[in-house]
C-alpha cells in the first residue's frame, strides 16, 4: 500500500495551468465550460494542487498548451546544491505574487547573463 506522502505534488502544475490560462485571457468559468468541469474544481487544481483526473489533465494541457515534461520527467543529470535546495524550501510557502516576483528576478538575471556571454 502506498504511503500518503508518496503522492505527486501537483502545486507546480496547478500554477503553470493558472499562468497559461491568465496569459490567454481566460476565466476559470470559460475554461470550465470548454472542458466541461466545475470552475471550483479548476480553482482547487490551480491554487491547492488538487490531483486532476487523467482526462482533465489532458484537457487542460491540450487547451492551454502546457508541457507536462518538466513536471513528470525528472532531469537526472541535475544535481542540486544545498543552497538551491534551501531556496526552493523557502519558496514553498510563497504566495503567487511572491513567486511571480522571484520568476521576474530569475528571468532578469538570466537575461543579463546571456548578454554577457
Amino acid at each position: 500500500m502506498r504511503k500518503r506522502e508518496d503522492k505527486y505534488d501537483f502545486r507546480a502544475f496547478g500554477l503553470a495551468i493558472k499562468e497559461a490560462r491568465l496569459k490567454r485571457g481566460l476565466t476559470r468559468e470559460q475554461v470550465g465550460a470548454l472542458i466541461e468541469i466545475d470552475p471550483r474544481y479548476l480553482t482547487n487544481i490551480e491554487n491547492k494542487g488538487q490531483h486532476p483526473s487523467i482526462q482533465v489533465l489532458y484537457d487542460l494541457v491540450s487547451l492551454l498548451h502546457v508541457s507536462v515534461d518538466e513536471f513528470f520527467l525528472p532531469v537526472s543529470d541535475l544535481v542540486k546544491s544545498t543552497r538551491r535546495i534551501q531556496v526552493e524550501r523557502l519558496m514553498d510557502n510563497f504566495t503567487d505574487k511572491e513567486l511571480a516576483l522571484m520568476e521576474a528576478l530569475a528571468n532578469g538575471i538570466k537575461e543579463v547573463g546571456s548578454v554577457k556571454d
